[in-house]
C-alpha cells in the first residue's frame, strides 16, 4: 500500500495518458474511413505515430537533462494535446500525419520522463512491486482505451476534444505533487548494432514484435471494419488483443526461464502462425471468433519483444543494458514504423486477409532465422525474465538491475 501511495501522482498520469494517447490510433483510423480516407493514408497514419515516437525516444532524455521532470512532460503533453485538438480543424491525410507525429512524440517523452522517475525514487525493497503496479496500469489503461471507441463518434470534433482533455488532465498530478523531483540520468547512447552484434536473433524478433503490433493496432480497426464489425465492436476486437498479450507474460517468463529461450521464441512464432491463420479462416461476420482469435493473437504475439530482449540480455554485460535496451527500442520502431503503411497497402489490394497474411510471413522469417541461429551457437546462462514494456528508451535502466539478480 505504501508503494501505491508514493508513487499514486506518477500512476494516476500514465493511466490518464494511455486513456488519451491509446485512443487516437483506433478513433483516426474510423474517422478516416468516415472521411473517405484510403487505406494507405489511413496506414499513414499509424506509421507516422511511430516515427514521432521513434524521435521522442531519441530526444526525450536530453530534454528531461536540460528542463528538468515536470517541465519536460508538460511540454510532451502539450505536444499531445494539441495534435489530438487539431484533427478536425484541417481535414487533410497529411495534416493528420503531422498530428500523429506530435502523439508519438508525446507518448515516448512522457513516458521517458514517468519511467525515469520511477526508477530514481524506487528501491531495491519495493522495486518489484512497483514495477508490477505500473505495467498492471498501463496494461489496464491501455485495455479501456480500445473499449473508448465504441463510445466516441468517428469525425467529431467532440471525440478529439474528450481525448484532449483526458490528455490534458495527465498533467495535474504529476505535475502537482509533493514529491522532490529527481536527478537527471544521463541519456543513453543510441548503438543499434550492440544488439545485432550481442543476439542477431534478438535484433529480428523485436523488429517482427513491431511489425506485429503496430499493424494490428492501427490497422486492425480497418480490418474490423472490412470484416463487418461496427464501431463498438472494433473496440471489444482490439481490447481482446490487449487482453490476450496481458494473459500470456506470466506463462511466457516462465517457460522463458524454464527452457531455451530460442525453443520458446520459435514457438511462440509458429503459434504466431497458427493464430494468423485461424484469424483468416474465421467466417466474415462471425463475431465471437473474430473476438476469440484476436485474443489467441495477442496472446501469441505479445510476449515476443519480451522474450527478445531477455534473449539479448543474455549476452550483455551490466554496463551494456541501458544501451542495449535504446538499440532494442530503435529497431522495434523500425518495424512498427513500416508495417502500418505497407498492410493498408496489402489491405486494399488484397483485402482484409493480407494483414495476417503479411504477419505470418514476418513470423516465418523469425522461425527459419531462429533454427539457423540455433546452429550456430549454443545458449547462455539465463537472466530473469521480465515482461519489457515497449514505452521508452528508460526502461532498460528500470530492469536492469532485476536482470542482474537473475545471473
Amino acid at each position: 500500500m505504501r508503494t501505491i501511495l508514493s508513487f499514486a501522482a506518477l500512476f494516476l498520469s500514465v493511466l490518464l495518458l494511455q486513456l488519451a494517447t491509446g485512443g487516437v490510433g483506433p478513433l483516426d483510423a474510423l474517422s478516416g474511413l468516415a472521411l473517405d480516407f484510403t487505406a494507405a493514408e489511413i496506414g499513414l497514419l499509424g506509421s507516422a505515430h511511430f516515427f514521432g515516437f521513434f524521435i521522442g525516444c531519441w530526444w526525450a532524455p536530453r530534454l528531461l537533462g536540460t528542463v528538468g521532470h515536470s517541465r519536460a512532460f508538460a511540454a510532451f503533453t502539450a505536444a499531445g494535446s494539441i495534435g489530438l485538438l487539431a484533427h478536425m480543424l484541417v481535414i487533410d491525410p497529411w495534416a493528420w500525419a503531422a498530428m500523429r507525429v506530435a502523439s508519438g512524440l508525446c507518448v515516448a517523452g512522457c513516458y521517458t520522463v514517468i519511467e525515469a522517475w520511477l526508477n530514481a525514487k524506487a528501491t531495491n525493497a519495493n522495486r518489484g512491486r512497483t514495477m508490477g503496479i505500473y505495467r498492471m496500469v498501463d496494461t489496464s489503461g491501455s485495455l479501456v482505451a480500445q473499449l473508448l471507441i465504441g463510445v466516441l463518434d468517428p469525425a467529431s470534433y467532440v471525440s478529439y476534444n474528450i481525448l484532449a482533455i483526458i490528455c490534458c488532465a495527465a498533467l495535474l498530478p504529476l505535475t502537482l505533487t509533493r514529491v522532490t523531483q529527481p536527478e537527471t540520468p544521463a541519456a543513453p547512447r543510441l548503438r543499434p548494432m550492440l544488439a545485432v552484434r550481442l543476439s542477431p536473433l534478438a535484433a529480428v524478433g523485436v523488429i517482427v514484435a513491431g511489425l506485429s503490433t503496430a499493424a494490428f493496432r492501427m490497422i486492425g480497426p480497418l480490418y474490423g471494419q472490412e470484416v463487418g464489425l461496427r464501431a463498438d465492436q472494433i473496440g471489444v476486437f482490439l481490447a481482446a488483443f490487449v487482453l490476450g498479450g496481458a494473459l500470456a507474460q506470466y506463462p511466457a517468463g516462465w517457460l522463458a526461464d524454464k527452457y531455451d529461450r530460442r525453443h520458446v521464441l520459435i514457438g511462440f512464432s509458429i503459434a504466431a502462425i497458427l493464430s494468423c491463420g485461424v484469424t483468416i479462416a474465421a467466417p466474415m461476420g462471425a463475431q465471437t471468433a473474430i473476438m476469440l482469435s484476436a485474443g489467441l493473437f495477442g496472446l501469441t504475439t505479445f510476449p515476443i519483444f519480451s522474450i527478445s530482449a531477455a534473449h539479448a540480455h543474455d549476452y550483455a554485460s551490466n554496463e551494456e543494458r541501458v544501451e542495449l535496451s535504446a538499440a532494442l527500442m530503435f529497431l522495434y520502431a523500425l518495424g512498427a514504423i513500416a508495417s502500418p503503411l505497407v498492410t493498408s497497402g496489402l489491405i486494399a489490394a488484397y483485402g482484409p486477409q493480407a494483414l495476417f497474411l503479411f504477419i505470418s510471413v514476418g513470423h516465418l522469417g523469425l522461425l527459419v532465422f531462429g533454427l539457423a541461429r540455433m546452429r550456430a551457437r549454443p545458449a547462455r546462462t539465463r537472466t530473469s525474465y521480465v515482461f519489457t514494456p515497449r514505452t521508452s528508451f528508460q526502461i532498460g535502466r528500470i530492469f536492469g538491475q532485476r536482470r542482474d539478480r537473475g545471473r
